[in-house]
């Protein structure tokens, strides 16, 4: 079956060699030639999706070579390429082919966003595997695509992004169209097989390629690299179905391992927010459950333990009143005795009343009477039963315990994979450190607002928003990153200039201020996030 020309794999049948290093003789002033040609003929910027694909495709740029005789440019062949570093860009090597017998062209590469391009030149070639690096002049940099490790299943969605020519045909784009930023096309397929070419490892798929997509990469539905497209099957009567190839990760590995090219990679099984909220919302039902059966038992406790507490307050409080009344029965008993016992010693003494028998009968006929009106009374039965049930003060220890449970303190947080959804990010356990008043690791105010206490922030350096939440009561730490749009991105940067952040601190007013203030960030974003990773966190130690 014929291949065409611009998507056919030079010596299939020539064993990789390794690493091959062509370092391309330009003279400076054609590549400022060619920085000048981007400048002038970059154009407005079209914005993709805020979906995993989407994010990806900011790391996918088109590969042009270009012939200059230092006074005019003319473009030779273009194809498509993605960052793996913010500087190197992989490719197929029969795109850039042409650059190593010919000093007179030169490569570039045009990313999906921003105002121009970039000059380039090879540093890496194997036509074995079909494979080739470019390196970035000039210090242009693009967002680097994180990388699949693992195998891809068979029958997985996946996802061709290039730039392929057939597109640029139909809609009539000239030169300078093809040399200026624009949004990558997207293809859907599926992984078909595990065929694989004879020359060297490579996916079968179903996502539809033209020329021009040689070079990009395959995605599988979190937008991580799974493979590098490379050429597809043709009909000879256009009737039968059309499979293309992308080589594969074992391949790309081993290529940019010999290259000494470090990238980012991510292992982890591809979730979709749509199912983490389900199981969210699954899992909050069954919390809400738990809290109300749990609430259920506490009343019930609370319940037996008044009872309890009532029927002990009755006992006691009638025993007291069983006791105070024979006490003053007895205290009556001794002064009527005392005034009997005086009142015959008076007798005795012709009629003369001793003062002490006087003053004893008095006194315990006093004491008798306060007795009686000393005893509890029924009413302070429900109060004796309420004292029962009072907590007592907590010690230190405990006093402790509670600000732990409260959420304050330094604090270890460890992601929870079952809550999570990680697509690009490294995991690593994060340390912080909490107050009551909302300051994180005693330097970052975090606003309140009704849906708790939260930080964006918009960094300056990445194409990346984070929206970092702490719940104190469940002690839940939580990043939300939205891989945004240059343009989201650049209204994002606009909107946090425009924040106040108050002082660690500075009060609940304050806080609740920074909370109102960060809704404009948060109204740019996408209704959710590419990534979530929520913590569990405990005390430190």
């Amino acid at each position: 079956m014929p291949i065409p020309d611009d998507m056919r794999v030079p010596h299939l049948a020539v064993k990789a060699k390794g690493r091959k290093k062509q370092a391309m003789r330009v003279a400076k002033p054609i590549i400022v030639l060619f920085a000048a040609l981007f400048a002038l003929l970059a154009g407005t910027t079209l914005h993709a999706d805020p979906a995993d694909i989407s994010a990806a495709s900011r790391s996918v740029v088109r590969v042009v070579i270009v012939e200059s005789d230092g006074d005019r440019a003319r473009l030779i062949t273009h194809g498509t390429g993605f960052a793996v570093t913010p500087n190197l860009i992989v490719t197929n090597a029969h795109v850039v082919e042409e650059l190593r017998g010919d000093d007179s062209l030169i490569a570039g590469v045009v990313p999906a966003e921003g105002r121009n391009g970039y000059p380039a030149r090879l540093v890496a070639y194997s036509p074995g595997n079909d494979l080739a690096l470019l390196k970035i002049e000039g210090g242009g940099s693009i967002t680097p695509i994180t990388l699949f490790p693992g195998v891809p299943g068979d029958g997985g969605e996946v996802y061709a992004v290039g730039y392929p020519g057939n597109v640029d045909l139909a809609q009539g784009l000239s030169m300078a169209d093809l040399v200026t930023p624009q949004a990558a096309v997207k293809t859907r397929g599926y992984l078909s097989g595990g065929r694989s070419s004879r020359s060297f490892d490579t996916l079968l798929h179903t996502a539809p390629l033209g020329s021009g997509n040689s070079g990009g990469p395959l995605l599988d539905s979190c937008g991580r690299v799974i493979g590098v497209n490379s050429f597809g099957t043709i009909s000879d009567n256009g009737t039968d179905s059309a499979f293309y190839f992308a080589i594969s990760m074992r391949e790309l590995s081993t290529f940019l391992r010999r290259a000494n090219v470090e990238v980012h990679s991510s292992g982890l099984p591809c979730r979709s927010i749509a199912d983490l909220n389900r199981a969210e919302a699954e899992r909050a039902v069954g919390e809400g459950a738990k809290l109300a059966a749990a609430n259920a038992a506490k009343a019930e406790a609370r319940e037996k333990a008044m009872d309890k507490a009532q029927r002990d307050a009755e006992r006691a409080v009638f025993s007291e009143r069983d006791n105070g009344m024979a006490l003053a029965a007895l205290l009556l008993v001794g002064a009527l005795g005392a005034g009997g016992w005086g009142m015959v010693q008076a007798s005795k003494r012709r009629g003369r009343f001793q003062r002490k028998h006087l003053f004893g009968a008095g006194a315990l006929l006093v004491s008798a009477v306060a007795v009686w009106f000393l005893r509890p009374s029924l009413e302070s039965i429900d109060s004796r039963a309420k004292e029962m049930l009072s907590e007592p003060e907590p010690s230190a220890s405990a006093s402790a315990i509670a600000t732990a449970k409260s959420g304050a303190g330094k604090m270890i947080c460890v992601l929870d994979p079952q809550r999570s959804r990680v697509t690009v990010s490294d995991i690593t356990d994060v340390p912080i450190e909490w107050t009551e008043g909302g300051c994180m690791n005693g330097k970052t105010q975090y606003g309140v607002a009704p849906d708790g206490w939260s930080r964006i922030l918009v960094p300056n350096q990445e194409e990346a928003v984070s929206v970092n939440s702490y719940d104190p009561q469940t002690r839940t730490y939580t990043v939300e990153r939205f891989l945004v749009d240059l343009d989201t991105m650049t209204k994002a940067r606009t909107e946090r200039a425009k924040l106040n952040a108050p002082a660690c601190g500075a009060g609940e007013d304050a806080a609740l201020q920074f909370g109102r203030s960060q809704q404009g960030i948060k109204a740019l974003l996408p209704p959710e996030p590419n990534e979530r990773m929520r913590y569990n966190c405990q005390p430190a130690g």
